[in-house]
Order: C-alpha cells, then sequence, then structure tokens
C-alpha cells in the first residue's frame, strides 16, 4: 500500500517537473522517466529501507554530532581542530580509513566492491565566516538551535557523518568507492582552497561530486557563480594633516578609485546580457583623524553568470584602477601616491547539463521525497569540479533555518531526517548498488 500510494507521489510530482520544464526550463527541466523509475526500484531494496530506519532512529545522535561540532570554531585557515574532531568521528562510524590531506581536508573511504573505479564524494565544508574569538556555544530555545555556524555548514557534517553510519550498519556495500569529505576554505578568502587541492593536485580520480550546502530540500545547484576577488592597496609617504597639507592622500585617492570604478561599473552591469554584480566590502586604513595616512585599502567582489561579463567586469575594475590613481596624481597633488592590486580571490564558473545522470538522478530522489526539484547556481564547492565538466551537485540540508553568515543562525530539525535519507539515495545511485 505504502509503495503504491508512494509510486503515485512521484508520478504526480514528475508531471508537476515536466509541466515546469515547459514554462521555467531554465531552473526546472525535463525529468527523463528512467531515472524516477531507477530511484523507485532502489528504494524498494531491503538494505535501504533499513537504512532509511537507522536514520530516523538516530535523529538524536545526529543533533549532539551538530551541536558538538558546532562548538569547536574553524574560521577559513584555522580549521585543524574541527576537522582532528570530524576524523574521529568519521573513525568512530565504521570508515575504513581516515586522513587529513596537506590542505587540511578530512576524508573518509568506503571501499565499494571494485567493480567500477574513480571516487564518488559525499561532502560538507569544515569551515565558518565567523572569525577567532566568536562565541559559537549552542543555545536552545524551545525546539530551535542557535549559534553561529549551526546550519552553514555543521548540518551538513553531520549528515555526511549520518549517510556513512547508516550504511555501515545496514551493510549496504556500493560498487563504486566512497569519499565522505570534511572540505577546508569554502567560505570567503579560504577561496575554495580545499577543492582546488582536491581536483587539481591531490591525484585522487573523482567521478562525481555530492556536496550538502544551502538550505531548502528541492533546491539543487548544478551551475557555480563565478568571481573575481581584490584587495586594492593605495600607498603615499603619510604626514601631519596640518603641517603636511596638500601632501599626497591614499584616502583621496581611493574616494576618487571608488567613484570612476562604481560609475562605469554600473553602466556596465545594467546593460550586461546577464546579471553581473560588483561590490566594495571593506576598507580601511590611516592611523588618527589628524594624520595624512601612508596606506588605504579595499576589498573588491565581482560576479556574473557568464564568464566573459566577469573577464570583462575584472578589466573594467583593473583600468578605472589605473586611470583614477594617474588622474589624482596629476591633480596638483604634493608628490604621489602608488598603488599594488592582489587578488585574493579567484572562483571559476561552469554549468553542467540536466541531461547529465547524476543531476538526473538527484532530480529524481527529490521528486522520490516529495520536493519539486529546482536548479540553480551558486559559489560553493561544486564550482571546481563543475568548471572543470566534472560531474557535481550541491543539495540542501533541510530541516528549518536562518541567519546564515550572522551570529544569529538558526536551525530547526524539521524532517531533518528526510535530508539525511535524500543524500543517501542519491550517493546509492551514483554509486551504484552492488548485488
Amino acid at each position: 500500500m505504502f509503495h503504491s500510494l508512494r509510486s503515485l507521489i512521484v508520478g504526480c510530482l514528475l508531471g508537476a517537473v515536466l509541466f515546469a520544464g515547459k514554462s521555467n526550463a531554465q531552473n526546472t527541466p525535463n525529468l527523463d522517466a528512467q531515472y524516477s523509475r531507477e530511484i523507485q526500484y532502489l528504494a524498494t531494496n531491503e538494505k535501504v529501507k533499513q537504512a532509511f530506519v537507522v536514520i530516523e532512529k538516530q535523529d538524536e545522535e545526529t543533533i549532539r554530532d551538530m551541536i558538538s561540532l558546532t562548538e569547536i570554531l574553524a574560521p577559513p585557515f584555522g580549521e585543524a581542530h574541527k576537522g582532528m574532531a570530524f576524523a574521529q568521528k568519521l573513525h568512530e562510524a565504521g570508515a575504513d580509513s581516515v586522513w587529513t590531506d596537506t590542505e587540511g581536508n578530512v576524508l573518509a573511504l568506503r571501499k565499494g566492491t571494485g567493480r567500477e573505479t574513480g571516487y564518488v564524494a559525499l561532502d560538507a565544508h569544515l569551515d565558518v565566516v565567523f572569525p577567532e574569538g566568536t562565541d559559537v556555544h549552542v543555545r536552545m530555545v524551545g525546539d530551535t538551535l542557535k549559534a553561529p555556524g549551526i546550519g552553514d555548514d555543521t548540518r551538513g557534517l553531520a549528515m555526511v557523518l549520518g549517510v556513512l553510519k547508516a550504511m555501515n550498519q545496514t551493510g549496504i556495500r556500493t560498487r563504486h568507492d566512497l569519499l565522505f569529505v570534511g572540505s577546508v576554505g569554502e567560505e570567503g578568502l579560504g577561496d575554495l582552497r580545499g577543492m582546488k587541492y582536491m581536483f587539481n593536485r591531490s591525484g585522487l580520480n573523482i567521478e562525481a561530486w555530492i556536496a550538502i550546502d544551502g538550505g531548502e530540500l528541492g533546491r539543487i545547484i548544478n551551475a557555480g557563480l563565478g568571481s573575481k576577488r581584490y584587495k586594492l592597496i593605495v600607498r603615499g609617504p603619510g604626514g601631519h594633516s596640518w603641517g603636511a597639507f596638500g601632501l599626497a592622500n591614499p584616502h583621496h585617492a581611493l574616494g576618487k578609485v571608488i567613484d570612476q570604478f562604481s560609475t562605469a561599473a554600473w553602466a556596465f552591469s545594467s546593460g550586461a546580457s546577464s546579471k553581473t554584480s560588483f561590490n566594495i566590502g571593506r576598507i580601511g586604513g590611516g592611523t588618527s583623524v589628524n594624520s595624512i595616512p601612508f596606506e588605504s585599502w579595499m576589498e573588491v567582489d565581482m560576479r556574473a553568470l557568464e564568464p566573459g561579463n566577469l573577464t570583462a567586469m575584472e578589466a573594467l575594475f583593473k583600468q578605472c584602477v589605473d586611470q583614477a590613481v594617474r588622474d589624482y596624481n596629476a591633480s596638483g597633488v604634493d608628490g604621489k601616491v602608488d598603488y599594488e592590486l592582489e587578488p585574493i580571490g579567484d572562483r571559476p564558473s561552469g554549468e553542467l547539463p540536466p541531461t547529465l545522470p547524476l543531476i538526473q538522478r538527484t532530480m529524481a530522489a527529490t521528486a522520490y521525497f516529495g520536493e519539486i526539484p529546482e536548479l540553480g547556481r551558486g559559489s560553493t564547492n561544486i564550482n571546481i569540479p563543475v568548471s572543470l565538466g566534472i560531474p557535481a551537485v550541491c543539495i540542501g540540508r533541510g530541516g528549518k533555518g536562518g541567519g546564515a553568515h550572522s551570529l544569529h543562525e538558526w536551525y530547526v530539525n524539521e524532517d531533518g531526517p528526510k535530508a539525511i535519507q535524500l543524500a543517501l539515495m542519491i550517493t546509492l545511485a551514483q554509486a551504484g548498488m552492488a548485488e
């Protein structure tokens, strides 16, 4: 009876997906029925059914994992302590081997039957956006967990552990070897350093990557939003605001850069073929209100859906910086300022076709769990494999949450096990169940 009802629900959702695909093909493309059948067949496997039950029974344990990991602060480049704790939990969950690579990524191997080559990875990132000294103690207010980083992405780490535990407790085997990963450097100036290492220098033969990040179930990221980030440093001799009045002032020069760039960039983004953004996120420098600064700096973020637009925005930024500094130095000031451009972020863009088997399986599994799948773009760990043409998706961590990247982040474990069951189903579909 349950299976028949589930099939009816999936059929209705499939119809909704097909209909939505006609009106909004970019976000909700057609789902091939063969992948719906594949997922439904997988769900009839007795060990998979047992694993779903295990995930529900271990829900309180998953929350405990989530809390204990949240309370270990892990800013970018400071993930080591949290990584050691996560590695210990992977070992206790029954991984065949656990190690930390030279970049700080924590990886656990669960061996497959050896019938297929290449790893299938399930990943969440270790780092959070918060600096050293942030209070990350978890508070329970009613049914709500509150702490910086409780959702983004410590919930994802707990889900990775939940999938591994369920597979080991039920004896599920896969044809591909599996990697369970806690990656470093996803946030901010981390600049995806963990993923860049794994795909460019680790030597691992990774066939597919499944990342857990973001929020609601149903949203599936299959495209990477590219970004370029720079720190501009303007320098001058510095001096007293009265005694050295008229001396070239780095702050004044920086103001001219901001004015010229923001004007030109706004005109460019307004006429771009697709969304292209720019932002001056931080500025600083100077020693006192009555001192001409010897240094001024700002950090700039530029993003675009299309790689060509991002390249053009980057070129426009560099042109505006050079022109504004030259204009300032020619304005009659005493002496001159010079500048340095320091790259601080480079996230490649790219998009995988909806017809790719991993994306189709993710959509089909999402529909099986009662959600309408919607494809989208984001700046996540999958930017790296997507830019290389390697199958990758990023799925939500489920539950209810909000306040990401703020001190008031919160999470409510509403249907929490369902998100872990979905992650398991996608992983098994891609890695192949062994007979």
